[in-house]
């Protein structure tokens, strides 16, 4: 059997793929932002409630 050489990656796919992390680190910052935001302007009891559904979805006791 014959060995398949192997370069390591070049200067361009390492920066694409740094640019690709930071698009996706930039995504989850923006979309926790729109959370938070939208979660500040609902009322407390809707809230409450899903917050309480997500911990029963979970089988997280709360009670």
């Amino acid at each position: 059997m014959s060995a398949i050489p192997v370069s390591p990656p070049s200067r361009a796919s390492r920066s694409a793929s740094r640019m690709a992390s930071l698009c996706q680190q930039g995504a989850v910052v923006l979309f926790g932002a729109l959370i938070l935001y939208a979660v500040g302007f609902l009322p407390m009891s809707v809230a409450h409630n899903a917050a309480h559904d997500t911990r029963h979805s979970f089988v997280f006791p709360c009670h």
